[in-house]
Order: C-alpha cells, then sequence, then structure tokens
C-alpha cells in the first residue's frame, strides 16, 4: 500500500481502514452485478470499477463503509486475458456501459453467473441457469437513446447534451456518438444537439431528447407522439415513439419465442399477458391459445396492442386497460387450463397482484423481468404457493452493459 494522498478528504469521510486518497493494489476476484470488479485486502472488501476477475490493479480510496470500501481505478497492473479496447472514447467516463473492456463471449458467461448466485443466495429454488441468449448484434443495437442536458447557463449556453457521468447524479458527459445506439440514430444526433443549442434560451429547465428508430420510418423520431413501427417475427407492432417497448429488435424475435414457448409447454388452453404493454407477448404467442387476455395501467398502451391486433388480423385476443389485479375479475379462464405471462417493472410484482394470482392458480407462469434481484424475492412468494421453479433462461438484450432479461418458467 501507497502512502496516503494529501487530498482532503470530505467531511464526513470515515478514515478506517484507509486514509482518503490512499492508493492500494488489489486482486479482481469476481464481478458485483453492478459490474463492479471485487477484491479483497486482509478480508476487507475493496470495489474498484472498470477491473476484471484475475486482474491485479491499483487504486485509489474515497469512501470506507462499515464493511467495504469504494474506489476510483488508477492503473491496471495484471490484465486480464479477456480484457478488450473499448470502442467508445468515453467508457469509464459515460455510466450508460459497464463492459465495453470485457470480451464479449466472457461477458455472457459472467451474467449466467451472476444470475445463479442470487437464485443461490435469495431463494430456496434450485435450477441449473441456462447460459445466457446472446444478441446477434453487440453493437449499434438500440433502437432507442434519451440524452439529457441541463438549462443553459448564466452565459444562455447550454452545457453538455449526453448522459450522465459515472458516480453523479446530475453531471453529464458530453455524447456525440453512441456506439451501442444504430447508426441512424447517430447520424441525426448532432443535428438535434445544434438545435437545442440554437435555442437554448426557450429552455427554463433542462429535458430530454429522445431519438428513435423506427422500422417503418427511415427517418429517427424525435417526438413522443410519433408513431414507431417494429416487426418482429411477422407481427407488425405500432406505438407512440414516447412509449416503452424492447429497444433491441435483433434480439426479439427469438426472445418471444421463447417466452411463448414456455408458456404453452404445458398444454394451457388459455394465456393470460400482465402488464402486456402494446402487447408484444400476448400478439406473439396468441396462435399457440385458444383465447388470450391481456392487461396493462397505461391506456396509450392498451389502445395500441388492440389496434395491432386488429392490424395482424390476429382476432383471439383481448385488452383490459387497469391495474394488474384488476384483470381476475374479468379474467373467466380456469386456473388449471391457463398459462400466464408475468413481466413487471424494475421493482417486481406488486404484493396484492400475487395475492390475486395465487387465488387465480395458473398452471404454468412465465415471468420475464430486466431486474433478476426482484425477480428472485418474488420466486419465494410462488414457493410458498406451491410453484416449482423448472428453467431459468437470460437473455442479453444489453450487450456491454450489466442489464439483462431474465424468463423463469414456474409450474404448479
Amino acid at each position: 500500500m501507497s502512502s496516503p494522498a494529501a487530498k482532503r478528504p470530505p467531511k464526513k469521510f470515515h478514515p478506517e481502514p484507509f486514509a482518503y486518497h490512499q492508493e492500494v493494489e488489489v486482486d479482481i476476484t469476481a464481478l458485483t452485478n453492478l459490474g463492479i470488479g471485487l477484491g479483497r485486502i486482509d478480508g476487507w472488501v475493496v470495489f474498484v470499477p472498470y477491473t476484471l476477475p484475475g486482474e491485479r490493479v491499483l487504486a485509489r480510496i474515497y469512501r470506507n463503509d462499515k464493511r467495504h470500501s469504494q474506489t476510483d481505478l488508477v492503473k491496471v497492473l495484471t490484465p486480464s486475458p479477456d480484457r478488450i479496447t473499448p470502442r467508445c472514447p468515453l467508457f469509464g467516463e459515460c455510466g450508460g456501459c459497464q463492459y465495453q473492456h470485457f470480451h464479449y463471449e466472457k461477458q455472457l458467461e459472467w451474467k449466467q453467473r451472476q444470475v445463479a448466485e442470487l437464485l443461490e443466495h435469495m431463494t430456496e429454488m434450485r435450477v441449473a441457469v441456462e447460459p445466457v441468449m446472446a444478441s446477434p448484434q453487440t453493437y449499434g443495437y438500440r433502437s432507442k437513446i434519451t440524452p439529457h442536458f441541463q438549462k443553459p447557463n448564466r452565459d444562455g449556453v447550454i452545457d453538455a447534451i449526453g448522459f450522465l457521468q459515472v458516480g453523479r447524479r446530475r453531471d453529464l458527459v458530453e455524447v456525440d456518438n453512441c456506439p451501442i445506439a444504430m447508426d441512424a440514430i447517430n447520424v441525426r444526433l448532432p443535428e438535434e444537439k445544434a438545435a437545442i443549442r440554437a435555442r437554448a434560451t426557450s429552455y427554463k429547465k433542462g429535458a430530454t431528447l429522445l431519438l428513435r428508430a423506427s422500422a417503418g420510418d427511415p427517418a429517427v423520431l424525435t417526438n413522443n407522439k410519433d408513431i414507431c413501427e417494429e416487426i418482429v417475427g411477422n407481427i407488425r407492432f405500432r406505438f407512440p415513439a414516447g412509449d416503452f417497448f424492447q429497444n433491441n429488435p435483433y434480439i426479439l424475435e427469438a426472445f418471444t419465442t421463447d417466452v411463448r414457448t414456455q408458456a404453452a409447454a404445458g398444454g394451457a388452453r388459455f394465456l393470460v399477458d400482465a402488464y402486456c404493454g402494446s402487447g408484444l407477448f400476448a400478439l406473439t404467442a396468441a396462435h399457440a391459445f385458444e383465447s388470450v387476455m391481456g392487461i396493462e395501467i397505461s391506456e396509450s398502451s392498451i389502445h395500441w396492442a388492440r389496434q395491432n391486433a386488429e392490424d395482424n388480423k390476429i382476432t383471439n385476443v383481448r385488452f383490459l386497460a387497469g391495474k394488474s389485479e384488476a384483470l381476475f375479475p374479468d379474467c373467466h379462464y380456469p386456473g388449471h387450463e391457463t398459462a400466464m405471462i408475468v413481466d413487471p417493472p424494475r421493482r417486481g410484482c406488486d404484493a396484492v397482484f400475487l395475492e390475486q394470482l395465487f387465488a387465480f392458480g395458473p398452471e404454468r407462469v412465465v415471468y420475464v423481468s430486466c431486474n433478476p434481484a426482484t425477480q428472485m424475492r418474488d420466486l419465494n412468494a410462488f414457493a410458498e404457493h406451491g410453484y416449482r421453479l423448472a428453467r431459468l433462461q437470460p437473455f442479453d438484450l444489453f450487450p456491454q452493459t450489466r442489464h439483462l432479461e431474465c424468463v423463469a418458467t414456474l409450474t404448479k
């Protein structure tokens, strides 16, 4: 360990076990679910961002917590053979990506391992986690980005237009090109930024840009109300550009096919799609069931789900607007002949919804989640109500980042 730096520490800095800005050498042994390297010094946990397992690094302490220390990476002393050169010059400064320095096949292996560790540590359920389904495209895959900017400074100038800096709540980094975004978006981005700066005095507060590529329009959409198109398999979806829709179209056919296959595998006649959005899972699965019912709290999404069913001539689907738990009084399917797809927001399922789901008793549930931690929490409730975890399949919808989608199949 080197001697502590002379820089004055923040008022609330705790000086044990390391001094403020003390530089330490540490061997990285694992990655956290946030994509941060983890090592130990005399048993004390030290977190170092942008490092990989197997590396020895020099890190600078900036906070000591009760059980660990937080650091900034100073230098990689012994690099991992899995380390590669990031494509983006802003990697490490922009908070959008965590894994551009990590060989893609190894990203997938660590994501699989992290799901397995969450399953082991957060639940009593035991199943081998399937290898992560890779994205066919690992750069240039995002069909939507939302750069931000703050209000003009005292000189009436808008400063950075881009994404949050690593570890900051408000500070932004200027982004001229995002390598994980589609080419059409990167072509349009400088034009949109120039237009914002040209009318800087009209902004009294900060705002967020929208740039969304549409399968039905060669131009990039920038208005939340513009109607976007996406094609998944042989189904064409339309929805407002500002609404939620998965933004890696290259993997969507494989993703929805897997969800449909898992939902239909038990031979259920009926399907319920909770949190159905504009109909992605309900419509791509409809041909495998006699009748399908979807519910979504957004009335706009339900309007487009109905429109998408009509446009694609899918007649065995009914959509309701309302909270997810509101579907049960209107659902007359017998639970033992029904499969359910559940795709909640990051916070997971609402307790009232789960209570009613268990009372309804679908024979098969396919739980799709963008947050495996809250998914594992909810799996405990399923276990308590007689469900078995039959399969756990991660999908890499977000290459170069720590994020993923995870499909859990539960049988009663």
